[in-house]
């Protein structure tokens, strides 16, 4: 049985690689940073609060909810927790499935996200928007359609 040699990534690659993932983590921790002070969101509030103000009726099933953000369902649901303490999201059960529950919006969930999508799309322009040129910027749309796509077709095998 012959196995075959996996090629590992060149010095240049790995520099290259090792750049893209410290900047884009120095990117996501002061886009974290700046939503938390300005409107006490977390990243992790705001992903949810986006999902559901783009849902139908503000609402979704734990399970589309967790899929839409991409968490598992134990993490989402401990975090929905801490949303409900803070009167931002609501479980009510199903309309159409009375086994199942919603996760709705509540209205100061809402109001708290409309409050906080401002300054964090003014961060992510300044931030990430600004600092590329048009070009750039179409060039990093294609590298992360590759990626997701490529995450996809592993996935998938």
């Amino acid at each position: 049985m012959t196995q075959r040699k996996r090629r590992l990534p060149t010095t240049e690659e790995l520099r290259i690689w090792r750049d893209f993932i410290e900047t884009a983590e120095a990117l996501r921790s002061e886009l974290s940073s700046r939503l938390q002070s300005e409107s006490s969101l977390s990243p992790g509030d705001y992903a949810v609060m986006l999902a559901l103000s783009e849902a139908d009726g503000h609402r979704l099933r734990p399970s589309e909810l967790a899929a839409t953000i991409g968490w598992e369902r134990s993490r989402l649901s401990h975090h929905l927790g801490r949303m409900e303490q803070r009167g931002l999201v609501r479980r009510e059960e199903c309309a159409t499935d009375s086994r199942g529950a919603e996760i709705v919006l509540t209205a100061g969930g809402a109001e708290a996200f409309r409050g906080a999508s401002i300054p964090h799309l003014r961060a992510v322009r300044e931030l990430f928007v600004d600092a590329l040129s048009p070009g750039q910027l179409t060039a990093a749309g294609e590298l992360a359609a590759a990626l997701r796509g490529r995450l996809a077709e592993l996935r998938a095998r």
